[in-house]
């Protein structure tokens, strides 16, 4: 993905560079295609937002991948927020328990564990502290 660059110099700017990806673009990706791409750029330090999730499997190989990337000098491992986003799907107590409310349309939020700490969680908001580290 490309870099943040101040268009005088060339250069990196100063900051925390945030990667927004469509659900378009993740559609046209094998899962594991989608995970290289996330853990690529929170490797680059980037903070991810994916405007559709993964699946559980594909979070799940997500987790399990970054375990086996993680090294205490070069990479901490990743932070990770999801949150539902409201659906015209059977929301219903019933539907959700019989699964028929199994949807990967919420918004996920994926960073360096040593620059994203969550300071508050609820249905309709993530709020992050996002450091240069």
């Amino acid at each position: 993905m490309p870099k943040a660059t101040n268009a005088d110099d060339g250069e990196r700017s100063e900051g925390v560079q945030i990667d927004l990806i469509s659900g378009e673009r993740m559609d046209e990706l094998a899962s594991m295609e989608k995970i290289r791409m996330i853990l690529d750029g929170v490797h680059d330090g980037n903070i991810v937002i994916l405007e559709e999730g993964l699946t559980p499997d594909e979070e799940s190989k997500l987790i399990e991948v970054t375990m086996a990337e993680i090294s205490p000098d070069e990479f901490n491992g990743i932070e990770i927020e999801t949150y539902p986003k409201s659906s015209t799907r059977d929301s219903s107590l019933l539907g959700r328990i019989m699964g028929s409310d199994e949807s990967t349309a919420k918004l996920t939020v994926i960073g360096p564990a040593n620059q994203i700490e969550t300071l508050h969680k609820d249905e309709t908001l993530i709020s992050a502290l996002v450091s240069r580290n």
